[in-house]
C-alpha cells in the first residue's frame, strides 16, 4: 500500500539539495521566516536547545499549514521523547552521538509501532489520521555521525533497515579527531573524512546530510555531493540581517 509523503519525503525525492534552517528556543516567526525566504526544512533542536516538547509541539503545530518540512534532533534513541515529536507532526528526527548499528537500530524502532518497534499509538495531531502503516511511513530516521566511534561503525550503521540517512556533526567530529571546532572546515584530515562519510552514505543508497552553519560552506556542501544542508540557526540569521541592516543606516556598506 502507498502512503502520501511527509513534506520532507516530497522535498528529498525532488531535488538535489534540500536546504535547512534551525531554531534552538521557543519563537513565534522564525520558522515561517525560513518558510518564506524559501527554506525547504527547520530543524528543532532538543539537544543544544532551550526547547522542550510542548515547544517543539507547538511550533509545529504552527506549520501545519506552512510550506516548509520539519525534523527535530534528539540527544539519543529514548523511544519516548522520539515518540512523541512524530507524534506531534514531524516529518523527522535526527539522532545525535550515534556509534554503532545498535543504536541506529534503537532509533528506527522507536519511530515504528509493534511488531517493528517499540512506538507507541498516540497522534496528536487530526490532520495526520490514524493510520498506524500511514504513520510511521512518514518518519525519517537520521543518525548523526559526529565521533570517531561513528566513523568505525558507519559502514554498519548504514546498513541498518529504516534508516533515511546520516547526518554529520562536523564540530564534534572535529573535537573527536583533535581538532577545534572552528577547524572542521579547514582541517584536511577532517574535510577527508566529512568527504568520506558522503560517499559510504551515498553508496548505501542514503540521503547525505550535513550541519553547514553558514551559506558559503553550505554552497561548498552542495559541491561534495550532500543534499540535506542545514545552514543557519535562526539566531545567526538575525544577527547577518540586523548588521547588514545597521551598518547601511551608517553608511557602512556602500
Amino acid at each position: 500500500m502507498s502512503h502520501e509523503p511527509s513534506r520532507l519525503q516530497d522535498a528529498l525525492a525532488s531535488s538535489a539539495q534540500v536546504w535547512g534552517g534551525w531554531v534552538v528556543g521557543p519563537t513565534v516567526i522564525g520558522p515561517e521566516e525560513f518558510a518564506a525566504a524559501g527554506y525547504d526544512y527547520v530543524g528543532f533542536d532538543l539537544q543544544h536547545g532551550y526547547l522542550s516538547d510542548a515547544d517543539v509541539a507547538l511550533m509545529l503545530r504552527r506549520l501545519e499549514h506552512v510550506p516548509i518540512a520539519t525534523v527535530v534532533r534528539l540527544p539519543d534513541t529514548n523511544a519516548g521523547p522520539i515518540g512523541r515529536v512524530l507524534d506531534a507532526g514531524a516529518d523527522g528526527v535526527v539522532i545525535a552521538m550515534v556509534e554503532s548499528a545498535a543504536q541506529a537500530a534503537e532509533a528506527v524502532a522507536a519511530t515504528k509501532y509493534a511488531p517493528g518497534g517499540v512506538r507507541s499509538f498516540g497522534p496528536l495531531r487530526a490532520s495526520l489520521g490514524v493510520d498506524p502503516a500511514t504513520l510511521q511511513a512518514r518518519a525519517s530516521v537520521f543518525a548523526m555521525i559526529e565521533t570517531t566511534g561513528g566513523l568505525a561503525a558507519l559502514e554498519e550503521i548504514c546498513n541498518v533497515d529504516g534508516l533515511t540517512g546520516i547526518y554529520v556533526g562536523p564540530a564534534d567530529l572535529a573535537i573527536s579527531m583533535g581538532h577545534r571546532p572552528v577547524d572542521a572546515w579547514t582541517s584536511e584530515d577532517v574535510l577527508d573524512v566529512i568527504g568520506q562519510v558522503q560517499r559510504t552514505t551515498v553508496g548505501a543508497g542514503l540521503v547525505a546530510g550535513i550541519h553547514a552553519t553558514t551559506g558559503a560552506v553550505g554552497n561548498i556542501l552542495r559541491g561534495k555531493g550532500f543534499q540535506m544542508i542545514t545552514l543557519a540557526s535562526e539566531s545567526q540569521a538575525l544577527r547577518r540581517g540586523a548588521a547588514a541592516h545597521l551598518g547601511e543606516a551608517r553608511g557602512e556598506n556602500s
